[in-house]
């Protein structure tokens, strides 16, 4: 039987090439590929795939690498591939595809099997998309495929056992990334290719947030998977017990499933959050809880226990309500500014990180106050012993939802990383209601709003030269910051402005309070004065469309050097109408040096803003559509990646944290 079903499932594979057979890699590109990804949806073609064309030098097709079979496994440079295919120096039928890297890309189509038919491919970057359907059969039978991130999209259907063809020969899987996408069904067993069936080389696994079902993958154990170093599960639907033999495993999740029985000795240093909800028969170490002896009791020991029980409901009941009623008399105090105290029953969520962060630590961390919003006290905390500084941001008392209603917002907001977002490192709950932010503290960070508008030592003249290109870096890492929110998670960032901005000597964006109004019982924080949508007045809802207009106001913030207003745009606007010359519109220090305006993207980028802020919120372009435009009018001076500027391709690498319960 296992013979048949083998034949089957080749025959499957090998037709995805057959329709290749005879075709360059290049033509196979954009006959089959190209239409498949893109989709039927896009009107006008997707922006990043209509540099796809034989028009267009190869070396500026977005996201591909390429090389040759006399060059593997080195890329080819940009200079041998800089004319368009019919006059390129390398024949067509010679060129190998390398990689295709295409991450936040509004890509809304399915995956082609004909990706298997690339000889040389060997890595898939196609997370934050909108691909949908199954992955093909036939993608398993990629010759040299080693990376494969494929999360945060829609595809649906099994996980095909073929996956796990990319184990051997030469392509030597190393990572694997399909969170975040509606896989259902159980995950199969490699032995079920053949008997001694490895993935030696997988280190990364995560399939975390689909619908997968079953038990535990009794496979994913050291004898099939000895370099699996980090192992996501969780979000799924898996069941039944947890199998000895993952204590090599440096990162684990298996929370929010509904495994159950004990857990295995060796897993009894991990955080307890690597196993938060699941089946109440989930006992042992790391967990509070204990398993039961397995002997059997007798009738009169089961009596027993069910009158100690009642007993025991009865007293807690008593103690509850004269603890109840104590505390409606006397209202909870807030802990003192500057120094924060343990109040002997917090609790404290840590996140990738913040693994080093202990309760005690926290708590007793010595607090400066460096600034006070409308929400929250923010510190600057120093944490003993050496071990540096982080900023807790206290959230005032009765401003913030109850901990059931912040948990899953918490969550969420603790597993989002990009390198131009400001990371949650620890969430504190109190047992008085106290609620802290962790995050890293950045010494020598500044503000956008300090640098733009001045500061302390800013308005003395000591701030760093703004010029266009380090205003277009710091506008593009914002971009990429909340096209990564909105693609990945569906969701608003709800407080873009410039004071949430920080600022390195790099030029490098890193913005902050993500998804805070989450935690908030009004929203306010989104409906900053300045960055407000006209939408916001009456729905009062945050939104992607909402974070596209705040942009839009702090483009214009950065081109214009005035502070926020929802006037910019109508001074745009009637600079237009009264025929003032366009340089007058923008700040001094970014007009200063510009010879043409159009050249260096200028008039490109203030289009772009005064389109995010569009009264009408369907009119705005998403913010991947926003990061696509910002690459293409990258000042003259910053065409390619340097230590002044940051790459043009996000990393797409960055592991999914985990959370841990201190």
């Amino acid at each position: 039987m296992r013979s048949v079903m083998m034949c089957c499932l080749l025959l499957l594979l090998v037709s995805a090439a057959a329709g290749a057979e005879g075709k360059s890699e290049v033509a196979l590109l954009l006959e089959r590929v190209k239409p498949a990804l893109q989709g039927e949806g896009e009107v006008g073609g997707n922006a990043q795939l209509a540099t796809w064309t034989a028009s267009t030098p190869l070396c500026q097709w977005r996201g591909l690498r390429w090389s040759t079979a006399a060059t593997l496994p080195r890329e080819l440079p940009c200079g041998n591939l800089s004319a368009g295919l019919a006059h390129h120096p390398v024949p067509d039928d010679l060129l190998l595809l390398l990689s295709i890297r295409l991450p936040a890309s509004a890509l809304a189509g399915h995956l082609p099997p004909e990706l298997a038919a690339f000889s040389a491919l060997s890595s898939i970057f196609l997370a934050h998309n909108s691909l949908s359907g199954p992955i093909p059969l036939a993608l398993g039978n990629a010759p040299a495929l080693s990376l494969l991130d494929l999360a945060s999209n829609r595809l649906s259907g099994s996980l095909p056992l073929s996956i796990w063809n990319l184990c051997s020969g030469n392509a030597r899987l190393s990572l694997l990334r399909l969170h975040g996408n509606a896989l259902h069904g159980p995950i199969p067993d490699p032995a079920a290719l053949a008997p001694n069936t490895t993935c030696d080389a997988l280190s990364l696994l995560d399939l975390s947030a689909n619908r997968l079902s079953g038990p535990f993958p009794s496979s994913l154990v050291t004898t099939a998977f000895p370099a699996l170093r980090s192992l996501d599960l969780s979000d799924n639907r898996l069941h039944g017990p947890i199998p000895h033999g993952l204590a090599p495993i440096h990162s684990l999740n298996l929370s929010y499933n509904n495994f159950s029985g004990q857990l295995p000795p060796d897993l009894a240093s991990l955080p307890p959050d690597a196993f938060l909800a699941n089946s109440p028969a989930l006992c042992g170490p790391p967990l509070p809880h204990h398993c039961l002896p397995s002997n059997p009791l007798t009738s009169s020991a089961v009596a027993a226990i069910v009158i100690a029980l009642m007993a025991a409901a009865v007293v807690l009941a008593s103690l509850s309500i004269g603890w109840a009623q104590g505390r409606w008399r006397r209202a909870p105090l807030p802990p003192e500014e500057g120094t924060l105290t343990e109040d002997g029953e917090g609790k404290l969520v840590v996140f990738q990180g913040g693994e080093h962060l202990t309760l005690e630590e926290v708590l007793n961390a010595t607090g400066q106050v460096v600034n006070k919003a409308s929400y929250c006290t923010v510190y600057k905390a120093k944490l003993a012993e050496g071990g540096g500084s982080i900023e807790l941001r206290l959230l005032r008392e009765g401003c913030c939802k109850d901990a059931e209603s912040c948990a899953p917002a918490v969550r969420r907001i603790g597993r989002a990383r990009h390198d131009n977002l400001v990371p949650l490192r620890a969430f504190y709950q109190g047992r008085r209601g106290e609620k802290l932010l962790v995050y890293d503290y950045f010494p020598g960070n500044r503000t956008l709003h300090e640098l733009l508008h001045g500061h302390g030592e800013q308005s003395q003249g000591m701030r760093p030269a703004l010029t266009w290109a380090r205003r277009h870096k710091i506008a593009l890492g914002v971009a990429r910051a909340l096209a990564y929110v909105h693609a990945g998670h569906g969701e608003a960032h709800g407080s873009v402005r410039s004071s949430n901005v920080l600022v390195d000597e790099w030029f490098v964006a890193r913005v902050a309070e993500y998804a805070v109004h989450r935690l908030l019982v009004a929203a306010a924080v989104g409906k900053a004065d300045g960055y407000r949508a006209p939408e916001l007045q009456s729905r009062g809802r945050c939104s992607p469309r909402t974070d596209v207009y705040a942009f839009g106001i702090l483009l214009l913030e950065l081109l214009m050097g005035r502070k926020a207003s929802g006037e910019l745009p109508a001074v745009v606007k009637a600079a237009v109408l009264e025929e003032v010359t366009m340089m007058e519109v923008f700040d001094a220090e970014v007009a200063r040096g510009v010879r043409s305006p159009a050249e260096e993207g200028l008039l490109q980028a203030l289009k772009l803003a005064m389109g995010c802020c569009a009264p009408v919120a369907a009119a705005r372009p998403t913010m991947a559509e926003v990061v696509r435009q910002l690459e293409e009018v990258r000042p003259r001076n910053s065409s390619r990646p340097s230590a002044i500027y940051s790459p043009a391709e996000p990393r797409s690498d960055a592991g999914t944290p985990t959370a841990a319960v201190v």
